[in-house]
């Protein structure tokens, strides 16, 4: 039986989580949601964001999901208890995979002390504290820092890239900005945690800058995590392995077009074949 499962962000960044999910469990039947026509989350309330959430887990679900993937740090912050009360499937956020996974690269802090770490994240993300909350459960020291210059960077392609040094420029800039900041905060940081699903693609360029910063640490892919955790979740669930069949749909509440285009960047493959849907308000 060929596992089906559903992937929800508010946009484009959770194709980051697809993407990972589709090296690490390539067999799966994959529903991939990016509520475009609403976006950005971060600036919404939380009861805004709750029934957003709802509507789009609910869709997938209703599709043929058999496993929740919220592939988005704010929907996960504010709206992950809601979702797994809602759903009768598994549902399953970025944030505690990452700080799991950030937790496993600390070494053990001396004389009793947490290790630090820092979390980049958007605005809102950091508000929540959803990530300082989930690192103290695993005895980590977060220090959340808000970026919020690199999704909009991010989403117009300015990422550092050899072949594009005007761009890059700008973005390796605005980068060593906000690391110095962060690092002047936390100076004893053992591992740097991405908490925006945006930030994948910026992942070389942070570890760079870390090295050119004399703080070269672990740079901890949240993204990445959460696959990792949804494989092990399949692969324990079926003990005879995962069978031979792939598929991928694509759905967006507005502009398919652009849902597409920017959405083969963050997959890393082309992204055809989007189908429009209406949630509502």
């Amino acid at each position: 039986m060929t596992p089906t499962i559903g992937v929800f962000d508010s946009g484009f960044g959770g194709l980051t989580v697809l993407r990972e999910l589709l090296s690490l469990v390539p067999n799966a039947r994959y529903l991939y949601l990016g509520d475009t026509a609403r976006l950005p989350y971060g600036s919404k309330s939380r009861e805004t964001i709750v029934r957003y959430a709802l509507s789009s887990a609910r869709f997938l679900h209703e599709r043929g999901a058999e496993l929740l993937v919220i592939a988005c740090n704010t929907a996960t912050a504010l709206a992950l208890d809601e979702l797994r009360a809602a759903l009768p499937i598994p549902v399953i956020g970025v944030i505690d995979p990452g700080t799991r996974a950030a937790a496993r690269a600390c070494a053990p802090a001396s004389e009793g002390k947490q290790p630090g770490i820092l979390v980049l994240a958007t605005q809102a993300t950091v508000e929540s504290h959803a990530y300082a909350r989930s690192c103290q459960s695993v005895g980590l020291q977060a220090t959340e820092k808000a970026c919020p210059l690199l999704v909009p960077l991010v989403e117009e392609g300015w990422v550092p890239d050899a072949s594009r040094a005007d761009t890059s420029l700008v973005t390796s800039q605005v980068l060593r900005i906000y690391l110095q900041e962060a690092l002047e905060e936390t100076p004893a940081a053992r591992a740097v945690l991405l908490g925006c699903t945006h930030y994948p693609l910026l992942r070389q360029a942070i570890e760079r800058t870390l090295s050119d910063l004399a703080h070269p640490v672990p740079v901890i892919d949240s993204a990445q995590a959460t696959a990792q955790v949804v494989a092990a979740k399949l692969v324990a669930q079926a003990n005879r392995g995962l069978p031979n069949a792939s598929n991928c749909e694509f759905f967006a509440t507005d502009s398919v077009e652009k849902f597409a285009r920017l959405g083969s960047r963050f997959l890393g493959q082309s992204v055809n074949a989007v189908q429009l849907i209406d949630l509502g308000g």
